[in-house]
């Protein structure tokens, strides 16, 4: 049985927008301000543990733009483009990437499915609104944040408005030399 696991990029103040800077925004590629190789390496095998992506339509064009051609001695690039991937989009009709499934518009139906036919780690990363959609329906096992320590003061945030509040368990805390910190979190026990 699969696992739904968000992991974020995120600024003190719940910024979550173009930390790599492929979107061109005031911000874009804060992330590398902190040199942090403790951190690359997390994101190394939080990867190659993944058996799956689950994405956004806007993450998904993204990382199929830049991936396919990219290849490197960590392994990363191959496993990006090997694993598969499901994109949710209402508009993406014919995906150019390998082994990408365009998924239909019932997404808790879908992410049953999923969660029943595969095995390990379904990683969702970036894809704002479909993480807020995830979180919004109690479809996530588990949420990874890497909280840099800057206040961005603008940008869009992970965290939608609400009227249903969400509680999680705190599963564990790794602390980087950067001041970074990564904040693993589940589903609070007996929920």
């Amino acid at each position: 049985m699969g696992r739904i696991v968000v992991t974020e990029f995120i600024s003190l103040d719940g910024v979550v927008e173009d930390p790599g800077g492929a979107e061109n925004t005031r911000h874009g590629g804060w992330t590398f301000r902190f040199n942090d190789p403790e951190g690359m390496k997390f994101k190394l095998a939080e990867v190659q543990q993944a058996g799956s992506q689950l994405l956004g339509r806007v993450t998904y064009e993204g990382f199929a733009a830049a991936w396919p051609d990219r290849t490197d001695e960590a392994g990363f690039a191959d496993k990006m483009n090997a694993m598969k991937k499901y994109v949710v989009s209402s508009t993406l009709k014919d995906p150019g990437w390998h082994n990408t499934e365009v998924l239909g518009p019932d997404l808790a139906a879908e992410i049953e499915r999923i969660k029943a036919q595969e095995d390990g780690d379904i990683l969702v990363a970036g894809s704002i609104r479909l993480v807020q959609g995830l979180l919004a329906e109690d479809l996530v096992d588990e949420l990874r944040l890497m909280v840099f320590p800057i206040i961005l003061g603008s940008g869009r945030r992970l965290w939608a408005e609400s009227e249903d509040d969400i509680t999680l368990g705190l599963a564990g805390v790794q602390r980087l030399d950067s001041g970074t910190v990564i904040l693993t979190y589940g589903r609070r026990s007996g929920d």
